[in-house]
C-alpha cells in the first residue's frame, strides 16, 4: 500500500486549497491504457497541488481503494473503457464519468473539471446496492451515459474478458501445429492416447488444451457482456445463450446476440417490485431461472439461426476474398488498428479477427485477416521508435525514453507503446501511423500471410505463413509512419523557428534554416 493511501488513511490534509481526489481507471485489456490513464492522472494532481489516488482495474486484479480514503475524497474521476466494478462504493460524490483515454490525453481538465464539481457541490445519483447483499432489484446502469457509450462499454467488457482465453489458447494451438504439424488436429484424445516419449503425443496435448480454451470463447464473451449490463446476475442467461450459440454455430456474432439479449432480460426483469419476502431468492433462484428459459428458447428457435447463417455467409466471404477485395480489407483493418492504438476501434478490429480463429480448424481468410491485424498493430510503436532513433532532435528527452520502450512493445504486439508519442502530439502522430498501419495491412494480405496465433509479434513469426513477406510488410508500414511522423514535426519545427527568429534574420538563422531545410527534402 503506497504513503498516499496511509497518509489518506491517518486522516492527513495539506492546508489551503489542497484537494483529495480518488480515481478509477481500466480498459478492455486491463494492461496498457489502464496504467498509462493512472500515472497521466497522478502526474496531472500533482502539479494542480491535489492528492490523488488511483484504483487501476487491471487484468492482474486490483486492490480496492480503502473506504475511508474513498470517505475523505472530495470527488471521484471514472476513466474507463468497460464497467468500473463495485461502483457503488463512490456512491454520492462529485463524479467526473469518461473514457479511459481521456485520463491519458487531459489528465489536467479531468482534475479541474472534478475539482469544480466538488466545489458546486454536485454529486452522483446513488448507486445500485453492492452486489453481495444485492437482490437484483436495480440494474447495473451508466446514470446519465448516452446509449450508445453504455453499449460500448458493455461490449468492451465482454471482450476484455475474453482476450486472455484467446492469447492462452490461440497460442498453444500455434504451438502445437509448429511441433506436430496441422494433421495434429486430428489426433486421438490424449486422455486415452499419450506417450510421454511421443513428441506428437506432446503436440496433440497443447492442441486439445487449446481447442478446450477456446471453447470458452464464445460463453465468456456473452457472459461477461450481461455482466456488465447487469452485473452479477446477468452471469448465468449470459453464458447459457453463449453456449448454444456455440451449439448452434452461431459463433462470434451469436455471442454478441446472446450476451445483449441475456443483459436486457435481467434488466428487465429487475426492475419489478417484488415482495420482501421474496427478495434473498431472487439473484439465486428466480432471475437466473427465468432468464435463462427466456434467453434459451430465443437463441435455439428465433433468433440463432439467423444468425448462424449470417455468420457461415461472413465466413464464405471471407474464404472468396482475393486481389483488390482482400487488400482493401487489409487497408481497413490497419487503419482501424491505428486509429485508436488499443483503444475501442482497434479492439473492434482484433476481436473481429480473434473471432475469426476461435474455432479448431479456421478458415484461409480468417487466418489472413489475423495476420493483417497484428501486422498493423505492430507498425505505430515501431514506427515512433524508428523516428526516434533517426531524428531525436525532433523529440523531447521523455519522449526518446519512451521510444527505446517501444521497440520492444511494437515488436510484442502492443499498440499501447504509441500513445505517449500520441498524447503528446496526436494530430501528427496518429495519421502518420494510421497511414503505415494500413500499408502493412494491405500488404499483408496481398502477400497471402496467414497466422494462426492471436498475439504474440515477432515471437510467432515461426508460425506465420509466408514469414519473411510478413516482415517485409511490417518494415515498409514501419518506415513509412516514421518519416512521416519526421517530416510533419520537422515542418512544425521550421514553422516555429521562422515565427521566433527575428526581422530580417541573421545569416546563422539563415544557415540553420537552409540546414532544416535539407533534412526535410531529405525525409
Amino acid at each position: 500500500m503506497s504513503h498516499r493511501y496511509r497518509a489518506h488513511l491517518h486522516g492527513r490534509r495539506v492546508a489551503g486549497e489542497r484537494g483529495r481526489i480518488v480515481a478509477v481507471t481500466s480498459c478492455p485489456t486491463g494492461i496498457a491504457h489502464t496504467y498509462m490513464a493512472a500515472e497521466s492522472l497522478e502526474n496531472a494532481a500533482r502539479e494542480a497541488g491535489v492528492e490523488l489516488v488511483v484504483e487501476t482495474q487491471g487484468s492482474a486484479g486490483f486492490e480496492k481503494l480503502p473506504a475511508a480514503t474513498i470517505a475523505a475524497a472530495d470527488a471521484v474521476i471514472f476513466a474507463h473503457d468497460v464497467e468500473v466494478r463495485d461502483k457503488e462504493r463512490f456512491a454520492g460524490k462529485p463524479t467526473v464519468d469518461v473514457g479511459v483515454k481521456a485520463g491519458i490525453n487531459r489528465p489536467a481538465e479531468l482534475v479541474a473539471e472534478a475539482r469544480d464539481k466538488a466545489a458546486r457541490g454536485e454529486t452522483s445519483a446513488p448507486a445500485a446496492a453492492s452486489d453481495d447483499a444485492s437482490d437484483g432489484s436495480a440494474p447495473m446502469d451508466a446514470g446519465g451515459d448516452r446509449f450508445g457509450t453504455r453499449l460500448r462499454k458493455w461490449l468492451m467488457t465482454g471482450v476484455s474478458y475474453m482476450v486472455p482465453f484467446v492469447a492462452a489458447g490461440g497460442l498453444l494451438i500455434a504451438l502445437a501445429f509448429a511441433i506436430g504439424g496441422y494433421e495434429i488436429a486430428s489426433a486421438k484424445s490424449v486422455a486415452d492416447h499419450f506417450v510421454w516419449t511421443e513428441t506428437a503425443s506432446w503436440a496433440a496435448l497443447l492442441f486439445q488444451i487449446g481447442s478446450a480454451a477456446f471453447t470458452f470463447l464464445v460463453p465468456v464473451l456473452a457472459g461477461y457482456i450481461a455482466y456488465g449490463m447487469a452485473d452479477r446476475p446477468g452471469l448465468v442467461p449470459g453464458f447459457v445463450g453463449g453456449f448454444i450459440a456455440t451449439t448452434i454455430k452461431a459463433g462470434f456474432l451469436g455471442g454478441l446476440a446472446a450476451g445483449l439479449i441475456a443483459g436486457a432480460v435481467v434488466m428487465g426483469i429487475q426492475r419489478f417490485k417484488v415482495p420482501a419476502a421474496l427478495r434473498g431468492i431472487m439473484p439465486v433462484v428466480v432471475i437466473p431461472l427465468i432468464s435463462s428459459a427466456i434467453v434459451g428458447i430465443l437463441m435455439f428457435v428465433v433468433i440463432g439461426k439467423p444468425i448462424a447463417s449470417a455468420q457461415e455467409a461472413m465466413t464464405d466471404w471471407l474464404n472468396g476474398l482475393s486481389g483488390a477485395n482482400a487488400i482493401g480489407l487489409g487497408v481497413i483493418l490497419g487503419l482501424m488498428m491505428c486509429f485508436d492504438l488499443g483503444g475501442p476501434v482497434n479492439k473492434v478490429a482484433y476481436a473481429f479477427a480473434t473471432g475469426g480463429i476461435a474455432v479448431s480448424d479456421p478458415s484461409d481468410g480468417s487466418l489472413k485477416i489475423m495476420a493483417a491485424v497484428m501486422a498493423a498493430g505492430m507498425v505505430p510503436p515501431l514506427a515512433m521508435a524508428l523516428a526516434t532513433t533517426v531524428r531525436g532532435k525532433l523529440f523531447t528527452k521523455t519522449e526518446r525514453e519512451n521510444g527505446k520502450a517501444a521497440w520492444v512493445l511494437g515488436a510484442s504486439f502492443i499498440s499501447e507503446g504509441a500513445i505517449p508519442f500520441a498524447a503528446a502530439d496526436p494530430l501528427r502522430v496518429i495519421p502518420s501511423s494510421m497511414v503505415g498501419g494500413a500499408i502493412t495491412g494491405a500488404l499483408s494480405m496481398a502477400f497471402g500471410c496467414t497466422l494462426r496465433a492471436p498475439h504474440g509479434g515477432i515471437f510467432v513469426v515461426p508460425l506465420i505463413g509466408q514469414p519473411f513477406l510478413y516482415l517485409l510488410a511490417i518494415l515498409a508500414g514501419t518506415v513509412v509512419s516514421a518519416g512521416l511522423v519526421i517530416f510533419l514535426k520537422g515542418l512544425r519545427k521550421k514553422a516555429e523557428a521562422g515565427a521566433t527568429a527575428p526581422a530580417g534574420g541573421d545569416a546563422s538563422a539563415k544557415g540553420a534554416t537552409g540546414d532544416e531545410e535539407k533534412v526535410a527534402v531529405a525525409v
